[in-house]
């Protein structure tokens, strides 16, 4: 009886060790989960704060002004503007 009493206090002992185990690891799994999550977060506001950057980047307004102040581009006066018709349209209305 006694020696039915140890196994059963050694098994006892064994799955409460294996749920201790178990437990410990499944929070490790969360926190790490919740790191992942945050970080899925920050990478998005990132990606969308690219996103305005770039657009901001090509609005006519700042390449305008850089063709003007960096590369020293002017509006050419109306009379050398040249309108020239697509291919394969002359002649018709």
């Amino acid at each position: 009886m006694l020696r039915l009493a140890l196994v059963l206090l050694a098994a006892l002992i064994a799955c409460a060790l294996a749920l201790v185990t178990s437990q410990h690891q499944a929070r490790k799994l969360y926190v790490e989960l919740q790191k992942e999550q945050e970080r899925a977060k920050q990478i998005e506001i990132e990606w969308d704060q690219l996103q305005l950057e770039q657009s901001t980047w090509a609005t006519p307004a700042r390449v305008e002004k850089l063709a003007t102040q960096a590369l020293g581009m002017r509006v050419p006066p109306a009379s050398h503007i040249q309108v020239v018709p697509p291919a394969g349209r002359e002649g018709k209305p």
